[in-house]
């Protein structure tokens, strides 16, 4: 990947320092740095974990590095060294935000708390994505994925409809939270467009899913006294889930009075309108579940193509469900160019996936593939006003190292 000499799309001239790894800090720098940003990762001399997670061709370019690392250059900085942390400092001078998801009191240890950054950069954006709020009994604990989806109660939810507690199927907090520490990052960075000044911020997982997973679900233990037990009843009816038809399933949610009477004509029990149960969206709800077992008998009589055609004409929301394999052959993402193939320089051919977003004015545009480990540390620190001398002596002492794959 070529050294970006100008960025495009809306955050072009955000210059971002990424000292995260794993899977939210990641996502959440990916998000900015797709939408224009300039996105330097900052990595250990083995480089983020997630590099030799998962399928890959080339031991540090796994699968789902390359797709939450696109649109990044990659220096790798051992910030255990004085001169790693002097390297460090020396660039936060030039740059908007320092984003890191290691825990505040490891940031500290290094050297490299709020106070000190900010005594270099007053400007600095310095965004702590961690676990936990750093004023409460948790605040040390370490804090992954699934550690936070039983805190947040979401394996729970999973044991009310199936009797046994499991995971989201996905690094759902991960990339939930990594949405709400970009939302936050660009949220301060319209703050200092006003008053000139940096700050620090606290994006916690654990807090971000609490609410998250509440907002839905708090129901009557909103109120004092509490008016019922927490939890929304469609959700938690073990009925909701895609209908399956004769060859297939469909994911159906009518929602209005008016979608949910043109569906009782399509299922030939035109009688469930004038239902007591049935009638309107207070008492759908409460006997949501015995109006899922009528939707279901009635689903599985056509195939997926015929009750397709019927609900389109209706205008009824429903779509096919897709599988894992189906979704990547979706007509509609091909045909809007969602997705595509790209070469890496040395991963080969891969899939692509455009910015779900579209831009009239400042549209972003693909800076690059997802770098090997210290592809740009040379170039990096030539910008940053390091001599070719000062670089190999940072090399011979193994504070940073160039590109290297096996």
């Amino acid at each position: 990947m070529e050294t970006p000499t100008r960025n495009h799309g809306p955050l072009a001239g955000v210059r971002i320092l990424d000292l995260s790894n794993f899977g939210m800090g990641p996502y959440a720098t990916a998000l900015m740095a797709e939408l224009g940003a300039a996105v330097v990762k900052v990595e250990t001399n083995e480089g983020d974990p997630t590099r030799n997670v998962g399928t890959m061709r080339h031991r540090g370019m796994a699968s789902v590095f390359l797709l939450a690392n696109r649109n990044k250059r990659s220096l790798v900085l051992d910030l255990k060294r004085p001169e790693g942390r002097k390297v460090l400092l020396r660039l936060i001078e030039s740059h908007d935000v320092l984003f890191f998801n290691m825990r505040p009191a490891a940031m500290a240890r290094l050297g490299l708390n709020y106070d000190e950054v900010a005594a270099v950069n007053p400007r600095i954006i310095y965004c702590s994505a961690a676990g936990f709020r750093q004023d409460g009994p948790y605040a040390d604990k370490p804090a992954f994925d699934d550690v936070i989806q039983g805190l947040a109660a979401l394996p729970d939810l999973e044991g009310r409809l199936t009797g046994t507690p499991r995971y989201v199927p996905l690094a759902m907090v991960d990339q939930t939270v990594g949405i709400a520490a970009a939302l936050a990052v660009l949220a301060a960075l319209v703050s200092r467009a006003g008053t000139g000044k940096g700050q620090a911020l606290e994006v916690p997982m654990f807090e971000t899913m609490a609410q998250f997973v509440l907002l839905c679900h708090l129901g009557g233990q909103l109120f004092d006294p509490p008016l019922g037990p927490p939890g929304f009843v469609r959700h938690l009816t073990p009925e909701r889930r895609p209908f399956p038809t004769r060859d297939g399933f469909i994911s159906l949610v009518p929602y209005s009075d008016a979608q949910w009477f043109r569906l009782f004509d399509l299922l030939g029990k035109p009688e469930l309108a004038r239902d007591p149960r049935f009638c309107n969206i207070t008492d759908r709800t409460r006997n949501i579940a015995e109006l899922y077992r009528i939707v279901a008998a009635a689903m599985a009589t056509r195939t997926t193509g015929e009750w397709m055609d019927q609900l389109s004409a209706a205008d009824i929301p429903a779509m096919p469900m897709h599988t894992l394999d189906s979704l990547l052959d979706d007509p509609h993402l091909w045909a809007t160019g969602f997705f595509g193939w790209e070469q890496h320089p040395t991963e080969g051919r891969i899939r692509s996936m455009e910015p779900a977003t579209r831009w009239s004015g400042t549209p972003p545009q693909a800076q690059g593939p997802a770098p090997r480990l210290g592809e740009h540390s040379f170039a990096i620190l030539g910008e940053a006003g390091y001599s070719s001398s000062e670089i190999e002596a940072l090399l011979a002492a193994g504070v940073t190292h160039g590109a290297a794959i096996d």
